[in-house]
Parts: structure tokens; sequence; C-alpha cells
């Protein structure tokens, strides 16, 4: 058993929250194989290692189980959806906790350009004349309290409302009880009578005040904006560097995931950190 070292690997507790949704291994199936040779939590300490510290498949440190194994799992988790199940089942105890309904009514969507490294191909890679930033774009929707329902990796050049077709049609198949999005004008127009025929969705966008200048909190967008800074803390998700669109969708997700199964098993770090001080008495001099 790997002795668990580093600042990214879960907890007892964190385990035991994606370890029931992951799938079968195939030894444990009808259809047979052969077992496995590293444990479960091995892989996924791994692959919140490679999100937390952005560093390379080959650099994984030798504690872990070799690099083209946890690749494999990563490679096959994302084509399976296993990621997106985890998300949406985490997401849904967070809002109970918070005493809302686990599935969400109302949403939020905006996009996030980033640059690529110099190995992403050119073909799933653009140019945001908005923004000057060559390289992808990600699309997420989160829901009001600003954990994620869906995103979407696209090229940079590719438009918000051209994206947002895409992203709110699987958001209506995976999400269907979702009625309300919320939005700013690059998602106006033509797309609201769109969305609203086709997909029964209602876009609400949300603009500036006139006149504000600088930095302005506008009701609703703060959530997502909020939630793409949250992305961020994790270095792989600093800059795309997978060459799939379909992995850059997946290390967000693991990001998503991570903070997620933190905060259902924070834990306050002290028994009285929230009581009061006691007041030292006062000597005479």
């Amino acid at each position: 058993m790997r002795r668990r070292c580093y600042p990214s690997d879960t907890t007892d507790l964190e385990w035991k929250l994606p370890e029931p949704l992951l799938p079968r291994p195939a030894s444990e199936t009808s259809t047979g194989g052969r077992p496995e040779a590293h444990p479960r939590r091995e892989i996924v300490d791994a692959l919140r290692y490679v999100v937390d510290t952005g560093c390379k498949w080959r650099a994984l440190p030798k504690d872990f189980p070799p690099f083209k194994t946890v690749f494999g799992f990563f490679s096959r988790w994302t084509a399976a959806g296993v990621f997106n199940l985890i998300r949406d089942q985490l997401r849904r105890r967070i809002r109970k906790s918070m005493g809302k309904s686990p599935h969400a009514v109302a949403a939020v969507i905006d996009s996030q350009s980033v640059r690529v490294a110099a190995t992403v191909p050119k073909a799933t890679s653009g140019y945001d004349a908005g923004k000057k930033v060559p390289g992808r774009k990600r699309h997420i929707i989160v829901d009001t309290r600003g954990l994620q329902l869906f995103v979407i990796v696209t090229p940079a050049s590719v438009h918000d409302s051209a994206a947002a077709r895409e992203a709110l049609f699987r958001l209506r198949l995976m999400h269907p009880e979702v009625t309300v999005v919320w939005a700013d004008l690059a998602y106006a127009g033509t797309l609201v009578d769109w969305a609203k025929t086709f997909l029964g969705l209602t876009i609400k966008t949300v603009s500036r005040p006139k006149g504000a200048q600088g930095f302005v909190i506008l009701p609703r967008r703060w959530v997502v904006e909020r939630s793409l800074a949250w992305l961020l803390h994790a270095r792989r998700n600093t800059r795309d560097y997978e060459t799939l669109p379909q992995h850059s969708e997946a290390m967000l997700t693991l990001a998503a995931i991570s903070m997620m199964t933190r905060r259902l098993t924070r834990q306050p770090v002290h028994p009285t950190a929230a009581a009061p001080r006691p007041t030292a008495a006062v000597q005479p001099a």
C-alpha cells in the first residue's frame, strides 16, 4: 500500500464517495478478465495528482502506478462517462446537504478562452478575436450554487452562441429539469428564440449597467465566473495540454470532483476553532 503524502491524495472519507460509482473490474463481470494489478484508489490519487500539479503523464512519481496504466484508466473512464456520473452524484449530495432539491432547475452559462500547449493539434484549436487568445474555449454550465452541470471544449474561434447550441442541447438531454439559463449578451439574439422553441429553455441575459467602469459584480453571472476561477486552482487547467478536447473536459470535471469531495468531507481544523478564545487574565503590575 502506497503511503499517502501528497496534498492531492484522497482521505479515507473522500475515497468512500467515488469508490462505489466506479465501474466494476473486468475480473468481476460475467465476461471475465485479468485482475487489476493496482488498487483503484491509487489510480484515482494519480489522476488527482496530475490535475492538481499539472505534471506530465511521464513525470508521475514512482510511488504511483505506471503512467501508461493511469492514462489507460483515464481514457477508458472518460469515454464511458464515469467522471460525469461521479460529478452529478456528488453535486446532488451537496445540494441536498444545503437543503436544496438535488436537481437544479436554473443554470448559468459562460465561456473561458485559454492558451494551449505546443503539442495540441491545430485542428482542435483556434483564435479568439474578441479576447485575443489563441487556443481553446471552455463552455461551462453551473447551477445557482456554482456546481458544475456540464462542460464542453471547442476551438477558441467558435463563437459562444454557436457552441451554446451544442452545450444546451446536451444539457437538456442530461438535465431535463433545467428550465432557465442566465448568460451574458454573447448568448443573445437568435439563440434565445432557438432555445425556447426547440429545447423549452428560457435564456435570460444579464448585461453590465450603463456607465459602469472597471470591475462590476453582475447578478447571476458572478456565480459562473467564480466557478471558472475555482477550476484554475488546478494547475493542469491553467493551460490546455490535452490532445483530445474530450480529455480537456475530463480534466475540468476531475477538478470539480476533487473540490466537491473535499467540500463534502470538510472537517474543522480544530474542534473548538469556531468557539471564542478565552480572555487571558490581566496580571497586576
